[in-house]
C-alpha cells in the first residue's frame, strides 16, 4: 500500500485510514520499531493494561516494599512556613 507523508506544523506525519486503524485495533498509540531498513507500526492496547492484577499479586507475594527510604523521614517541614 502506499500513502503520503504529510506535512503537520513543522513536522511530517503519516496519515493512517479509518479502515487501517480498525482492522489493526489502533487507537491513541502504537509502537514504532526501526529494524533493518524498515519502520514497523505496533497497536498498543492499553499501556497500563493488567497492572491491577500485578499490583494484587506482587502484594501477596510481599513484593511491594519500598525500595528506598522515605525521602522525607528526616526533614524538617518548619522551614517549609
Amino acid at each position: 500500500m502506499e500513502t503520503s507523508i504529510i506535512k503537520i506544523g513543522n513536522s511530517r506525519g503519516l496519515r493512517l485510514s479509518k479502515t487501517i486503524l480498525e482492522k489493526y485495533h489502533i487507537k491513541d498509540k502504537v509502537e514504532l520499531i526501526l529494524e533493518k531498513g524498515q519502520i514497523i507500526l505496533r497497536p498498543i492496547e492499553s499501556p497500563r493494561k493488567n497492572w491491577e492484577e500485578k499490583f494484587k499479586e506482587m502484594a501477596d507475594n510481599n513484593d511491594d516494599g519500598l525500595l528506598m527510604n522515605d525521602v522525607f523521614e528526616d526533614e524538617n517541614f518548619d522551614e517549609w512556613n
